[in-house]
């Protein structure tokens, strides 16, 4: 019997092993056609070309992400730092590399995307009514690249219902709110808007231009300033105070839904010292300063028709937008998962991460509960945390974890082999009390 068992996981792990091939190839396909894209063949062949760029590399996601449902289901730790890809090593900086230069031709050089643009032409009128430009084909690739990766996060993690419900949420947040209905809204020639994200996050809703914009749009438009108010200084401190800032970050935000997906094999090379967590706390509180007094300068500016501030305020919003905007949370947020874990922007320069921080750590019924007794100092809860948190030392410790920084993603009870650590929702009673061990007599 034992025999025959392990010829079965050895043939398992072939048949994996021949589909992962077959799935790198098929992606590389399409990274090829991609490239032939660029080079002029999608100006002239859009339709085939964006089946071959996009069908292929997507089929080969696709098939290499099911091989993790042929794997044992729970967290295999096997190599996690001696991969090449995993490790910050020399894979790792030529991935951020290429992650990095994306981004900034995305941004600033969206010319050489000239020939990708134009193949996702039929695809943008289907769903726009208008052919597709830089930030559709991001869009797309975004969104793509999300659901993927999150097929590839459910095999992976799919003995925890935990981990496979938030994924399918960040799944269904990132394709429906996010790419879909802001297409629909511009094929109906409404306004282009984001239900997903609010300010601070997507800084401009509350700007006066982009406020008064959506006001002369008509009811749409109306609908669109009152659902941005109410998420914003409503449903967010309500939902927070019940949850955590977990119900945003691990659920519904596209930013999160990446860096789950997309970054869970860089997760691990998160910084874990005390000197990553002064700079985190220095940096996010300083990035919601400066998004805050943006909103309130433009205003005021706005209110007082320039004669107080001139041209400054809009100076001071363009800056935000160029350095925070786009460098920030753009290039280095994303462009730098290979380096420094998957949660760099979340981590040290999101506003709505700090204000959800904020709530979560003064004002939640969201924790953590340890059972320090249990712990063996395993260290995996802390290795696989994305927010850098050392979560070993409060296990230790029997102390409950209420870290402003914490996403609720729940991975370090995932993969915590003693069931050490437990994400609930209590009353605010005791948040900061932890297990007590039980004295011998």
């Amino acid at each position: 019997m034992k025999d025959e068992q392990i010829s079965m996981a050895l043939t398992d792990n072939s048949e994996a092993s021949t589909l992962q091939k077959t799935g790198i190839i098929l992606f590389a396909s399409g990274i090829l056609s991609a490239i032939i894209a660029l080079a002029g063949a999608g100006n002239a062949q859009p339709v085939l070309f964006f089946w071959l760029a996009f069908g292929l590399s997507t089929a080969g996601g696709l098939l290499y992400a099911y091989t993790y449902f042929k794997n044992p289901s729970g967290i295999q730790n096997n190599g996690i730092f001696k991969n090449g890809v995993n490790n910050s090593g020399v894979i790792a900086w030529l991935t951020g590399l290429v992650f990095t230069g994306f981004y900034i031709i995305l941004y600033w050089f969206p010319q050489y995307l000239e020939g990708l643009i134009r193949a996702t032409d039929t695809f943008s009128v289907l769903l726009r009514n208008r052919p597709a430009d830089q930030w559709f084909l991001y869009g797309t690739i975004y969104t793509l690249a999300v659901l993927v990766m999150g097929i590839r996060f459910i095999g992976k993690y799919r003995h925890s219902r935990y981990q496979v419900i938030r994924t399918l949420s960040v799944m269904f947040f990132q394709t429906g709110f996010a790419f879909l209905l802001p297409a629909v809204l511009l094929r109906l020639n409404q306004p282009e808007f984001y239900f997903s994200y609010f300010w601070p996050l997507k800084y401009s809703y509350l700007f006066p231009n982009d406020v008064n914009y959506f006001l002369n749009s008509g009811a749409v438009g109306y609908f669109m300033v009152f659902w941005g108010a109410v998420m914003t200084f409503i449903a967010t401190p309500l939902l927070t105070y019940n949850y955590g800032k977990r119900w945003y970050c691990s659920f519904v935000c596209g930013c999160g839904g990446l860096a789950e997906t997309v970054g869970d094999p860089f997760r691990q090379n998160s910084d874990k010292s005390l000197l990553s967590w002064k700079i985190e706390r220095y940096s996010v509180h300083s990035v919601l300063v400066l998004v805050s007094l943006a909103t309130i300068l433009l205003w005021i500016n706005s209110y007082t028709n320039g004669t107080v501030l001139g041209n400054f305020s809009g100076s001071f919003a363009k800056s935000y937008g160029f350095f925070i905007g786009s460098i920030f949370s753009g290039v280095v947020g994303t462009g730098f998962y290979p380096i420094f874990g998957s949660r760099v922007w979340c981590r040290f320069g999101c506003p709505m991460a700090a204000i959800l921080g904020i709530f979560q750590r003064f004002k939640s019924k969201f924790r953590i509960t340890t059972n320090g007794g249990q712990c063996i100092s395993c260290g995996n809860c802390s290795t696989y945390c994305e927010m850098g948190i050392d979560v070993r030392a409060y296990a230790q410790k029997g102390e409950n974890i209420i870290r402003a920084s914490c996403v609720g993603c729940g991975i370090c009870s995932a993969v915590c082999p003693r069931g050490v650590l437990k994400l609930e929702n209590l009353d605010e009673k005791g948040r900061f009390e932890g297990y007590t061990k039980p004295e011998i007599n």
